[in-house]
């Protein structure tokens, strides 16, 4: 959520920031603004797309070579430029990621001594706070700390002040921020995408720290001013990457890249003689895994589908029951964990703020966690006591598709690992090596049906409620289907299990419903062809996927070509993400970036 970037430089700042916040937007937002000082703090804003703030400064430019610019997501007050940051206080400009909890109280104080807010967000106040203690102080940092040390929430912070036009302040709790250097230049931002092809190497900002950003340098202290060492890292990402490479949009090229990030996922990992994985980043004792008697897997959205899809493989491979819960509910709950639990966190940005703080509530009861992250260097990549990066490469579009796949993909490899070391023999264990093996192969095919599904699309996108049914492993592809179409095309749409439709959802079922269903080959094929029939004989317009090629029916059927039942939920699931992309673009939505939608969820 929202985008922070902060230059200080040689070259004019303005371009550098726009760009920068060009690459973010991706994380969501609905209005925007930078500030550069050239004698004063100069600031330009606009609500909507980053378009509107171009177009506004176009023909008058903002000059000067330090400067801070920020896309919001609108929290306290609407998506206004009066709301947009940065907000300027006196001589301080300040952009913020993240909620203020007690702003009313400071708010109130502020109040008292006459001063006058210009918008109704909890950034500003943060802004008039410092710019109360700078006039008291005349010391910059002594008034970023002194404020930063009475708010309570998240913040992440960039702080300029036109007296010192050659200083960034940055600090963080809760929401990222990175640091980066090149040779001549000194960046500050919220996402390292930000900084790809510019800096040369990044500092990752822990909690509860700041940073003040000379030329040339970097001081990194805790909130009470004691030095904190830090390590630089290089910067190991590709613009390249970046861009849609002839796609009409990220969305279609990421879930097109899919047989390239699985074999990424799976590249180096995979013990074929042994019928086991080989997993350098769990640290975790043999002896360890050896006693675990439970599992307890924690995500938000797609990821926490991609846990409950886990769920089902890992049962089946390790014998150990295995617990799924959204982060939301798990953070606030008192959970009952055994000192043999496992606790794995699913996340793509690795900066959700609610399995970032599920993380720390394992974490207090002992519980060794495992993080199956994307982004190298996030907050959770590095808190967690082991993992396995899921090597899928940036993920620009807000609604995920290959970080999903990887992520069933890791938890499968720790599942094996753990299998193998209980009860799982070599030969079962190069079952699911070969299933792995041969799964890039089989969704390259079905990523080949994307023209049929754009034409059996084309007659779908004027339904206004679906319903997504699948039993056994199916039933969560049928969730993340469900969840794919609502984000980009603003269809209703609800996942369900085959088996539970008679218990409630059947009495939706009309001519003006359309039922997605997945239709699986093995053991539960034909109590899933009961519940379709059930479907069909109350006029549902119905589509079905399946991997069953002796299957005869008279709707849109997408058959798929499937080796094992280990991998065939992720080649269906490739499917429903072709169909839901195809149903947006004809219905004309923002598929990249939906309405109301962020990338990155870093507030709760």
């Amino acid at each position: 959520m929202c985008g922070i970037i902060g230059y200080i430089g040689k070259k004019q700042a303005q371009p550098i920031i726009l760009s920068s916040l060009k690459r973010m937007e991706y994380r969501g937002y609905d209005s925007a603004g930078i500030a550069v000082i050239n004698g004063g703090v100069n600031v330009a804003k606009a609500s909507g797309k980053l378009s509107n703030l171009r177009s506004k400064i176009n023909d008058k430019p903002l000059k000067g070579t330090t400067g801070m610019g920020h896309t919001r997501w609108a929290t306290h007050g609407g998506p206004t430029e009066q709301n947009a940051h940065p907000h300027v206080a006196g001589k301080i400009a300040l952009i913020h990621n993240g909620i203020i909890e007690n702003y009313e109280d400071i708010k109130k104080d502020l109040l008292k001594d006459k001063v006058k807010f210009e918008s109704e967000t909890d950034t500003e106040v943060l802004a008039q706070l410092i710019n109360k203690n700078y006039k008291k102080t005349g010391e910059l940092e002594t008034a970023v700390y002194d404020a930063l040390s009475v708010v309570r929430g998240a913040f992440g912070i960039v702080v300029m002040c036109e007296d010192e036009p050659r200083k960034l302040i940055a600090a963080r709790r809760g929401s990222p921020i990175v640091l980066g250097r090149s040779k001549d230049e000194m960046f500050v931002a919220s996402d390292p995408t930000a900084l790809a092809g510019r800096a040369d190497e990044v500092v990752y900002l822990g909690e509860d720290e700041v940073a003040v950003i000379t030329p040339g340098k970097f001081e990194v202290t805790d909130l009470k001013r004691n030095e904190k060492p830090y390590k630089a890292e290089k910067l190991d990402m590709k613009v390249q990457a970046m861009q849609k490479q002839g796609y009409d949009h990220f969305l279609l090229k990421e879930i097109m890249e899919q047989p390239k990030s699985i074999e990424a996922v799976l590249r180096g990992r995979l013990e074929v003689k042994e019928g086991d994985s080989h997993l350098g980043g769990l640290n975790i004792s043999d002896a360890s895994l050896d006693k675990l008697d439970r599992i307890q897997i924690i995500g938000c959205g797609t990821a926490y589908y991609a846990g409950l899809l886990s769920k089902y493989m890992l049962e089946k491979m390790t014998g150990i029951p295995v617990d799924i819960e959204v982060a939301s509910e798990f953070r606030y709950r008192e959970p009952v964990l055994s000192p043999h639990t496992l606790g794995i966190v699913l996340t793509q940005s690795g900066e959700t703020a609610d399995t970032l703080a599920s993380l720390h509530e394992l974490q207090r009861r002992n519980v060794h966690t495992l993080g199956l992250v994307n982004v190298v260097g996030s907050t959770i990549a590095r808190e967690v006591d082991g993992g396995v990066y899921l090597h899928a490469g940036p993920e620009i579009s807000v609604a995920s598709t290959k970080a999903f796949t990887s992520q069933v993909l890791a938890a499968m490899l720790v599942g094996l690992h753990i299998a193998r070391r209980k009860n799982f023999s070599a030969w079962e264990g190069k079952e699911i090596i070969d299933a792995l093996q041969k799964l890039p192969k089989e969704v390259e095919e079905a990523l080949k049906l994307s023209k049929k599904v754009k034409k059996i699309a084309k007659s779908l996108s004027k339904f206004e409620n679906s319903l997504y049914l699948g039993r056994d492993s199916l039933f969560p592809i049928a969730l993340e289907g469900a969840l794919k179409l609502k984000e980009i095309s603003y269809i209703h749409a609800e996942g369900c299990s085959s088996g539970e439709m008679k218990h409630g959802p059947i009495a939706l079922i009309d001519e003006n419903m359309l039922v997605v269903n997945l239709l699986g080959k093995g053991p539960l094929f034909e109590k899933s062809l009961s519940n379709l029939q059930e479907v069909k004989a109350r006029g549902a317009k119905v589509v079905t996927v399946t991997d069953d090629q002796t299957y005869k029916g008279n709707e849109d059927v997408i058959f798929v070509e499937t080796s094992s039942h280990w991998t065939a939920p992720l080649v269906m699931n490739v499917i429903l993400q072709l169909l839901a992309y195809h149903m947006a673009v004809q219905r004309g939505t923002d598929v990249d970036q939906p309405r109301n939608l962020a990338k990155s969820v870093t507030v709760e």
